[in-house]
């Protein structure tokens, strides 16, 4: 069975700087109709850096929303004209002055498809150089190292709460795993 809802009215509720909100009414499988509130947001990008030492570097920052300071992955939003790809190499750059290579992809991430179209694309790379961040105006960070099977034990423990972070560092994790096992195809 193919599941569908047929969108047949969208009500604009916000548009904001970065998200847009709209409410929807939809007609369901059985025919009957419902509403739907969906938060629009152009995506975004996570990075899993990986230095020389088997670090990952990570971004310590103040997020509004929860009123607390948040361990992450160097990650933004995606701009216009922008290939995922390259959004995630100048937010790496932004943030913690890396520039990376080899970069592989990850997946993408739903952080909440049950009201928010937000799709946030993951990769990996490896650290080849430093130069200076080029930090937003707006925007405090301090980077930290962290080895990358403390950076699972954290995520395992409940120590990082980011989604993007948790779901980057386990695949990480994962891949470094079947790299070393002679596993990765």
């Amino acid at each position: 069975m193919k599941h569908f809802e047929k969108t047949l009215d969208t009500k604009s509720i916000f548009d904001g700087k970065i998200i847009h909100v709209r409410s929807d009414t939809v007609e369901l499988e059985n025919g009957q109709q419902a509403s739907r509130e969906v938060v629009d947001h152009p995506g975004g990008v996570c990075i899993a850096a990986l230095t020389e030492n088997n670090e990952l570097l990570f971004v310590r920052q103040f997020r509004y929303p929860y009123s607390e300071v948040v361990l992450e992955l160097p990650a933004g939003k995606l701009e216009k004209g922008q290939t995922p790809l390259e959004n995630g190499k100048r937010e790496l750059l932004e943030e913690t002055g890396a520039i990376g290579r080899e970069y592989i992809p990850l997946g993408k991430l739903y952080p909440s498809p049950g009201y928010c179209g937000e799709i946030i694309h993951l990769y990996f790379c490896k650290v080849e150089k430093y130069e200076q961040q080029h930090l937003d105006d707006d925007e405090f960070v301090t980077v930290e190292r962290i080895p990358v099977e403390r950076a699972l034990e954290m995520v395992i423990n409940n120590e990082i709460p980011d989604a993007k972070t948790q779901v980057a560092v386990l695949k990480t994790a994962f891949m470094l795993k079947k790299i070393t096992d002679g596993d990765l195809k």
